[in-house]
């Protein structure tokens, strides 16, 4: 398996391709994870990653002028574990409103009754808004904001560890282990 590096992406062929795009052609490479798209500068209107091994997208940089990457792995599966965007609600619903073609995301298959709820949520106005505001960037940290003073030294309080106790033994899907290891690992 090959890495996608700079050297890669200087060596692969550049050509123009029948609709006048700029294209890289990363073909049979047996690239496991696109990554360091911003390595290209910005330099292509479309990527051809055909006959790849693909199996993550991560650490896109953003590429303003791709418009168009080329794949043959229609049933690719699609991974976002450990993304900010999970922690909103909804998120799963409006990853399959955005990219109808995925077929499995976090490992998971998307079903028909998926596809029908996610293009009902976000039909409308009130769909678009909701669209919009979980596409919004979350606000992680605002520099030189005080930083809230008033937490608990000591750990949690039995409460809290029978809240946790509950939470664990209910969890029955990935996706929900990953969102109680972020919440704890925020709190």
């Amino acid at each position: 398996m090959v890495k996608l590096t700079v050297e890669l992406i200087e060596q692969s062929a550049q050509y123009t391709n029948t609709v006048r795009d700029h294209e890289l052609d990363l073909q049979r490479y047996n690239i496991p994870v696109i990554e360091s798209l911003g390595a290209t500068l910005d330099q292509f209107d479309a990527f051809d990653f055909s006959d790849n091994e693909i199996w993550k997208l991560g650490w896109f940089s953003f590429v303003e002028k791709t418009g168009n990457i080329i794949s043959e792995q229609q049933n690719m599966p699609y991974s976002i574990l450990r993304n900010p965007v999970t922690n909103k609600k909804h998120y799963r619903l409006y990853v399959i409103y955005k990219v109808p073609q995925v077929r499995v995301l976090n490992f998971q298959k998307v079903k028909l009754k998926e596809w029908q709820k996610a293009e009902k949520m976000f039909k409308g106005k009130r769909g678009a808004q909701l669209a919009k505001d979980i596409a919004r960037r979350s606000k992680t940290f605002n520099p030189g904001a005080c930083l809230p003073t008033d937490k608990k030294k000591g750990g949690p309080s039995l409460g809290d560890v029978e809240a946790i106790k509950n939470a664990i033994a209910n969890v029955s899907t990935l996706a929900e282990v990953e969102q109680l290891k972020g919440l704890f690992q925020s709190s």
